[in-house]
């Protein structure tokens, strides 16, 4: 019964992300995280001990939020019955799942890109944090599918591997790392200090989902030989982790990531992630998109059989 009590909402879940991405007009969880993140910022990033503040603030509310929703979950279910936990459990696993809403925007961008240059910059600029006002054709389309790469393993492996350890808290505690690394995991003077914490236990949850993305990749392109590939790119990248799904995909693609970027008036040279610097086209953004739909679709699998082993312990 408990193996039941998993796979409902994991597939559900699953299902409803692919069917309805985002939808605005559902309240979601990482909204509440980023409101109490901003207010303990606030309070807490000033004077002295910032290094010591931001950890407490990291680790706190990682736990509050593992703990609370394990809790929540199981007085739900034995006060308002199974059928409700299930209900719950199902939404909750829907809202931490972000593969469908990304792979709308990373084709919208190929497809205003097809018709002008200022087009494509407007929309991968909804989904980039770099200046697009001077990218050029290929690195718009290059920016929007190094974005892929990397939401394929924030955005739905990383949550998919903590919801097998943790279940759905897991999964609601993986969006508060990653919602923390968002808001406050600069390397800058405000938060140099302050968010270091909350940086090296993103870079740790995602330590293994990066790398089992870009295994999983390698698979769902048929080319097991793109190991060697992602084995000698995927830690040229900035982040210990962004470059693994990066390489992979680039690997599968036979193009080139990496390059300068600018950063609002900030240059940053990103290692060259492969060696073909091709012009990207629309076939390319479907042949990713292909990509990272088979490897969601093997993750789950793998997530169903290993839960399903399980639950004989």
């Amino acid at each position: 019964m408990e193996f039941i009590l998993y796979i409902i909402p994991l597939l559900a879940g699953y299902l409803l992300d692919r069917i309805l991405g985002d939808p605005s007009w559902i309240p979601h969880p990482v909204v509440g995280f980023g409101k109490l993140i901003a207010k303990g910022e606030k309070t807490l990033n000033k004077g002295n001990h910032r290094l010591l503040k931001g950890a407490v603030l990291s680790i706190g509310l990682i736990a509050a939020v593992y703990i609370v929703s394990w809790y929540f979950l199981d007085i739900l279910k034995q006060v308002a019955g199974e059928t409700v936990f299930l209900l719950v459990s199902t939404i909750l696993v829907f809202l931490c799942l972000a593969g469908t809403t990304l792979i709308r925007e990373v084709k919208a961008v190929f497809e205003a890109a097809d018709r002008s240059l200022e087009e494509g910059r407007r929309q991968v600029s909804r989904i980039v944090g770099r200046d697009t006002q001077e990218l050029s054709d290929h690195e718009v389309r290059t920016a929007a599918l190094e974005t892929l790469a990397e939401n394929l393993s924030d955005g739905v492996i990383a949550p998919l591997f903590w919801f097998l350890l943790l279940g759905v808290p897991g999964m609601l505690a993986y969006k508060m790392v990653n919602t923390l690394d968002s808001m406050i995991g600069y390397r800058n003077e405000r938060y140099a200090l302050f968010g270091r914490w909350a940086a090296r236990i993103d870079d740790v949850a995602n330590y293994i989902p990066a790398r089992l993305t870009a295994l999983l990749m390698v698979i769902a392109g048929g080319k097991p030989s793109l190991i060697k590939f992602v084995a000698k790119f995927g830690n040229q990248h900035a982040s210990p982790n962004s470059g693994y799904p990066e390489s992979a995909l680039a690997g599968i693609l036979n193009c080139r990531f990496g390059g300068p970027h600018n950063y609002f008036g900030e240059n940053v040279w990103k290692p060259y992630i492969g060696t073909n610097e091709r012009p990207l086209t629309s076939k390319d953004v479907y042949t990713a998109i292909r990509i990272n739909r088979t490897s969601e679709m093997l993750m789950l699998l793998i997530t169903v059989v290993i839960l399903y082993l399980f639950s004989f312990i």
